[in-house]
């Protein structure tokens, strides 16, 4: 079954002793496949393995991919009482070196260079994926069945479309039949109707518009990325319909047609977004 390249996904997973991490991934259409990873400071070493997991389930479209730590925990004061203790013991020296005048306070102290600290634990980014992987695992699980959920609609749509082409097709081409022997008939001349026939006829694009519409929809039934194909099958099919409109004769085959140019238009709107 066809997949959108509409969808979103998310996972959410407590690990220790970073606190909460949240993995958010959304995606949209595109021409070709996209892939961006936003990480919280610390993460950034993760990137490409991410991408590599995110590019493992989704061939192609805009995917935008975003880790944020949710419950980290809160990092402790750390005071470098033996870096204080060096800095008291210099500055009390040269206070009577150079006769200083005033008293070492706190404010001044605590305001040096490496006297405060925040007394972090040290996790490695190495260590934390595979546990990070699961959250991943879960937000792509996600995301792939919105975006097959989606494909099933689409398809749905495309199908009951493409069935209604070739109906369409069907009565356009019984109608011209039956048009152009009138009209030939009251043409008096070989040469005219020779003449009538090489503008007006259009048997040629009605068989290859079938033959297109036939492809469409095989090529909808199978899996894949067929997005690209199915947008160029659409194209083909535009293109023979547009043929058909210039040539016809009769207002009876023109409607038709230009309903045709209508479900065609909005068949390309949709495979746009069909990975």
């Amino acid at each position: 079954m066809i997949s959108s390249m509409t969808g979103f996904g998310s996972k959410e997973i407590t690990i220790e002793p970073i606190g909460k991490i949240c993995v958010d991934i959304r995606s949209s259409n595109h021409k070709f496949l996209e892939t961006s990873i936003h990480l919280p400071e610390g993460f950034l070493s993760l990137e490409d393995k991410i991408k590599r997991e995110v590019e493992s389930r989704v061939k192609r479209g805009r995917v935008v991919c975003v880790v944020n730590v949710v419950g980290k925990k809160t990092a402790k004061v750390f005071v470098n009482k033996g870096l204080l203790e060096n800095y008291i013991q210099e500055l009390k020296k040269a206070k009577k070196e150079f006769a200083l005048n005033g008293e070492l306070d706190v404010n001044t102290l605590i305001n040096l260079p490496g006297v405060l600290a925040l007394d972090e634990d040290k996790v490695s980014a190495s260590n934390i994926f595979p546990r990070l992987k699961s959250a991943l695992d879960g937000a792509l699980e996600a995301l792939v069945h919105a975006r097959h959920k989606e494909g099933k609609a689409l398809y749905v749509f495309l199908k009951n479309k493409a069935v209604s082409l070739e109906k369409d097709l069907s009565i356009v081409k019984a109608r011209y039949k039956k048009i152009a022997q009138d009209k030939c008939g009251l043409l008096k001349t070989d040469e005219e109707r020779s003449s009538f026939l090489k503008d007006a006829d259009i048997n040629e694009e009605v068989e290859r518009l079938g033959f297109h519409i036939r492809n469409f929809k095989s090529k909808l039934a199978k899996t894949g990325s067929v997005g690209k194909e199915l947008d160029f099958i659409a194209q083909e099919m535009q293109r023979e319909a547009n043929t058909m409109a210039a040539k016809c004769f009769h207002a009876s085959v023109s409607a038709r047609v230009v309903q045709m140019k209508s479900q065609i238009e909005k068949i390309r709107e949709q495979v746009q977004n069909i990975e």
